[in-house]
């Protein structure tokens, strides 16, 4: 009786085994299953792998395309490139003295450390988007549609990191080894971009205050009290004289918006990658975004701005000084006139 009893109760262990078992079998079909599918639609493709090489593969690819459809795209590049290099190699010919860079000059100039790029934003050309998609390459998975990210957001300086906050050491091995672009534009529809973003809108009132009312007070004859105290009604003409007056030169740095962008980013000092112009912006950045890797899941936000500056609205506000300014802006930004290989406008009147 004993023993009957002993082989039941191993028998019901026996089954029990078994029965578990199967069980646990079951659940790793399922799992197995929902590993085939799911990945697709939950993995977040900026979710960087620690061990990827980001900008390495993106390095190797503009220089020796095994792409086909990039080769077009890096023999322009390449022109660009050389551009750079004789201009500023002309520049350092002329030049007896030659400008040592500190950390502090490199603070235009935003690091991704997953995907090895650095990018020099410029302002008034799409830097606003640029940001947003470095804070989605930059993220982890924190963004995924950079147009989702609010532009006062993209340009809070916590969200990117910048290239004065490293050390000297770090700072020449990512300038030797991540891959550096810049996006440039006409010079005088930037600077006419910037003048109509700043001057003539209401709600960029820090400006007025900070600028308007300084420019004001020293061009302008018999100013009313409210434009002394607001600085809210400054005529092209008026931050024109500000821009060329030897006082405005003397007080340092020009700010962002209006200063030179081979003073912001340096090109004659840092060997650019890639040069993209403002005039083929989308083509430029979304072969950039193929250079990295991201081009599939990831595109620069089209631009359907009806109000940005043309080169006709330009001329008309160049219409509206004197041939003597014109020349004497067009002595300000000429060095980013010859740098980017853009021509001298037809409506400088150079006489």
């Amino acid at each position: 009786m004993k023993r009957t009893l002993y082989e039941v109760m191993r028998l019901k262990r026996i089954c029990q085994m078994i029965a578990a078992t199967c069980l646990g079998s079951f659940i790793l079909v399922i799992f197995y299953f929902q590993s085939m599918f799911q990945p697709v639609i939950q993995r977040n493709p900026f979710m960087i792998d620690s061990c990827r090489k980001g900008s390495r593969k993106a390095l190797q690819e503009l220089y020796n395309p095994a792409q086909m459809e990039l080769s077009g795209s890096a023999d322009l590049h390449q022109a660009r490139r050389d551009q750079l290099w004789n201009v500023c190699q002309m520049y350092n010919a002329s030049s007896h003295r030659r400008q040592v860079l500190t950390p502090g000059d490199l603070k235009h100039l935003v690091v991704d450390e997953d995907h090895e790029l650095i990018y020099c934003y410029v302002p008034k050309v799409a830097c606003t988007n640029w940001k947003r998609i470095m804070m989605v390459l930059t993220g982890r998975g924190k963004y995924s549609n950079p147009m989702e990210i609010p532009s006062n957001e993209a340009h809070l300086s916590s969200n990117l990191k910048t290239m004065n906050q490293y050390s000297i050491a770090e700072i020449n091995h990512r300038l030797k080894n991540y891959l550096k672009f810049l996006f440039v534009r006409e010079p005088f529809e930037r600077l006419i971009s910037a003048y109509r973003n700043k001057f003539t809108l209401k709600y960029n009132s820090s400006f007025h205050k900070r600028f308007g009312t300084r420019i004001v007070r020293r061009y302008r004859k018999n100013a009313t009290d409210d434009a002394l105290l607001n600085g809210d009604d400054v005529k092209f003409k008026e931050f024109a004289e500000y821009l060329v007056d030897p006082a405005t030169q003397r007080e340092g740095q020009l700010n962002e918006h209006w200063e030179t962008v081979h003073q912001l980013c340096h090109p004659c000092h840092i060997h650019y990658d890639l040069v993209g112009k403002y005039e083929t912006l989308e083509e430029d950045a979304n072969y950039i975004l193929r250079l990295v890797g991201v081009g599939d899941y990831l595109h620069f936000p089209s631009y359907t701005k009806s109000t940005r500056t043309t080169d006709a609205m330009t001329a008309k506000f160049f219409s509206n000084i004197s041939s003597k300014q014109q020349i004497q802006l067009y002595q300000l930004y000429k060095f980013d006139f010859l740098l980017f290989n853009y021509s001298t406008p037809s409506y400088i009147q150079m006489d």
